[in-house]
């Protein structure tokens, strides 16, 4: 039985040390040959936890103590609560931080009833104390008992909303922050991001199909480190005025018409779809190029799609150096729109035009042809991605930011945009 439990020490070990590895984006096979494991038993790590590491495999550090109070911690405060110090008192003597022992307290205090009644059942006088120490570690070792009932598993209706809202392809911090807004008085109805990822991810959590990861905007069945993006083309065009040059207010959004725009390619570089967005309200318009992508194709689509919001809200476009916006001076022309060129290799000065072809990119997969869709479909897709409820815009949608600025009077001078 030892020989069975140093085995058994030794593999968690060997466990640990690999999901610190893919944690670092170490590839599974390296990974692997660190831990001394074969590959298989670590891709079936990873493919059995989605790619998320066991919450039983986070140690504390040599030298330190658990985040969990002790049950002997736990009588210290019940003693020193009973002989009158603060809590400060208390979280002073046991090392810890006044907020953990204030939890502590408020978590596990008894009610007025029951303290009353185990009051006077001890034959104790003097004042009712409502903190007991085996009681508080009693909860705190039931909450800690694994596996746990996921909130989605044992709530059907809620589960349902994120189902909802996945179909749609809202990201889960969407999904999380559309039920907080509806339901503001009502924490039983919230879930978080994370856990609808876990019930995506983690085989056995329950409450999701676990093919709806297909919607989300990745499209995939783990979950992965992050990397790195790479820069993008760059180029010189004839006459491209310097997005240093753009007026100063479109950089802080504080004036709403100001611009950016990008292609997104398709097969072998032969389709292409058009992309502009507001920078203000993130809404976004897609321009049809079902045959060629070259400047006249572009310049066409643009002048036609500038033509359907009033000129008011068009006051500058910023775009890449891509070649097709060589005819950008007969775009000026024809809709007075100035238009400036972001710098080469820096996507991040058009970040949300960046974001937004992500997001398309769920619509449009890379590698495919992009010429079959017809302008209906285009629009489709708009409308859906333009109904999403954004972060920065403090979860309303882009187009209901969009709605509000064509529903009251615009200021010319330009006044600070709050959706």
């Amino acid at each position: 039985m030892g020989r069975e439990f140093s085995r058994s020490g030794t593999l968690r070990r060997m466990e640990l040390l690999f999901w610190e590895l893919w944690s670092d984006g170490v590839p599974v096979q390296v990974a692997a040959e660190r831990c001394e494991v074969s590959a298989t038993a670590a891709r079936t790590w990873v493919r059995r936890r989605g790619g998320v590491r066991p919450r039983h495999l986070v140690v504390a550090g040599a030298g330190t103590r658990s985040r969990a109070l002790s049950e002997a911690e736990r009588e210290e405060i019940a003693l020193g609560l009973a002989s009158g110090r603060s809590l400060r008192e208390i979280a002073r003597q046991l090392g810890r931080a006044p907020s953990t022992i204030s939890r502590e307290v408020a978590r596990n205090r008894l009610s007025r009833v029951q303290a009353g009644r185990d009051h006077a059942a001890a034959g104790r006088s003097g004042p009712v104390i409502f903190y007991r120490a085996g009681v508080a570690q009693f909860r705190a070792e039931t909450r800690r008992r694994r596996p746990k009932d996921r909130k989605l598993a044992v709530r059907p209706d809620l589960a349902a909303v994120v189902h909802d809202g996945l179909v749609q392809r809202w990201s889960p911090r969407q999904i999380a922050a559309s039920m907080r807004r509806a339901h503001p008085e009502r924490p039983e109805l919230w879930v978080s991001h994370e856990t609808i990822y876990q019930c995506l991810y983690v085989q056995g959590r329950g409450g999701l199909r676990r093919d709806l990861h297909s919607a989300l905007r990745t499209g995939r069945a783990l979950r992965r480190p992050h990397a790195s993006s790479g820069g993008r083309r760059g180029g010189g065009i004839a006459g491209a005025i310097s997005i240093s040059e753009r007026p100063a207010e479109a950089g802080d959004r504080a004036v709403p018409g100001h611009w950016e725009g990008d292609l997104i390619i398709g097969k072998d570089g032969r389709t292409a779809i058009g992309t502009l967005v507001e920078r203000a309200t993130r809404y976004c318009l897609l321009l049809h190029l079902p045959h060629r992508h070259g400047a006249e194709q572009v310049r066409d689509a643009m002048i036609t799609t500038i033509a359907t919001l009033p000129t008011h809200l068009w006051r500058s476009l910023t775009w890449d150096r891509g070649i097709e916006m060589a005819r950008h001076r007969e775009i000026t022309i024809a809709t007075g729109l100035p238009i400036y060129f972001a710098d080469p290799h820096s996507p991040w000065q058009r970040g949300s035009n960046e974001n937004t072809n992500g997001l398309l990119r769920q619509y449009f997969p890379k590698g495919t042809d992009l010429s079959v869709h017809t302008r209906e479909h285009l629009d489709a897709v708009a409308i859906e991605l333009n109904g999403r409820p954004r972060q920065t815009l403090d979860w309303a949608s882009p187009a209901q930011a969009m709605n509000k600025l064509l529903s009251e009077p615009f200021n010319t001078t330009g006044v600070a945009f709050t959706p």
